[in-house]
């Protein structure tokens, strides 16, 4: 599976930038380089987030494993 990243030039100059399928995944950087990898990051801790909270809520029963989305 693949994401869409968005990458806006802001009026100040550089970009602002997310992640069209994962909505709170936003960011911004002077060049697009630098939007790139900063987006990457938030992804990066969007998804650790949302990881720690399910584990505060999972039942000691819970069954977790890991799935890839085949690509449409």
């Amino acid at each position: 599976m693949k994401l869409t990243a968005v990458f806006e030039p802001a009026k100040e100059g550089g970009y602002t930038c997310f992640i069209e399928e994962i909505p709170a995944a936003i960011s911004q950087g002077e060049t697009l380089a630098e939007a790139k990898a900063n987006l990457l990051d938030a992804l990066k801790l969007v998804l650790q987030c949302q990881r720690e909270l399910v584990e505060k809520t999972l039942s000691p029963e819970a069954l977790r494993e890991s799935i890839e989305l085949p690509d449409p």
